[in-house]
């Protein structure tokens, strides 16, 4: 079975945040999920990671399957980077240190392995948080905007790492961002979200030309008050 969602809805109060949404994970495909505040983004991340409960649907993958990747790195200040990540790894693991260098390596962070989260960049941390995720070994990586706070050129190097790591990998991502840019950078797959609902859907390699790939998506957004 393909992992993603099917026929997901979700209510708080008389406020329908997701209404019949369904969607599909390939591996190795990075699919970004764009829409504006409010639209239900967060919300349908976080229901795919098992933090809360749809009202209606199935979530065909397990939470155990997925890591989540948040805005903030939300490394602890007090321990390394390398007992940081340490404690993203399941008691039974054998190699815990290669296992380490290893994440480390992936996101071009070899040597850091000693330094204390307040010695690290922004840019440096948010790949910690990153590593952190991919020693869980997820079947779905969930990224909920986060090169959001980081400077331009630096997230287009990040933008470029994540690329790197997801294509032609087993992990599928499913990356929220609101920027129109950074969707179709880094996006196999382009997901438009409107008022709980996905109006639209875009393959970045049938779609032509960047720019009249953002003619197209401009076509599809609304912009919303209200808030997630």
């Amino acid at each position: 079975m393909m992992q993603g969602l099917t026929a997901i809805s979700k209510r708080y109060g008389a406020r329908a945040v997701l209404e019949n949404v369904s969607l599909s994970l390939p591996e190795g495909e990075i699919t970004c999920l764009l829409g504006p505040s409010g639209c239900g983004k967060s919300t349908l991340l976080r229901i795919l990671g098992g933090l809360i409960s749809p009202d209606g649907g199935s979530v065909n993958v397990s939470p155990a399957d997925c890591a989540m990747v948040f805005q903030e790195p939300r490394l602890l200040p007090w321990l390394t980077v390398a007992e940081n990540l340490a404690l993203a790894q399941p008691f039974w693991r054998s190699n815990k240190c290669a296992a380490i260098d290893d994440a480390l390596a992936k996101v071009q962070l070899s040597g850091v392995r000693d330094m204390m989260p307040a010695s690290l960049s922004g840019g440096m941390a948010q790949r910690v948080g990153i590593a952190r995720a991919l020693l869980q070994r997820p079947r779905v990586l969930l990224m909920d905007e986060p090169f959001a706070a980081l400077d331009a050129i630096t997230r287009a190097e990040q933008q470029h790492m994540l690329s790197g790591l997801i294509n032609g990998q087993r992990t599928s991502c499913l990356f929220v961002t609101h920027d129109i840019h950074e969707a179709i950078t880094i996006g196999d797959r382009i997901l438009v979200m409107n008022q709980g609902r996905i109006s639209a859907e875009f393959i970045r390699a049938e779609s032509g030309y960047p720019t009249e790939l953002k003619r197209q998506i401009l076509n599809y957004l609304q912009p919303i008050e209200t808030k997630e």
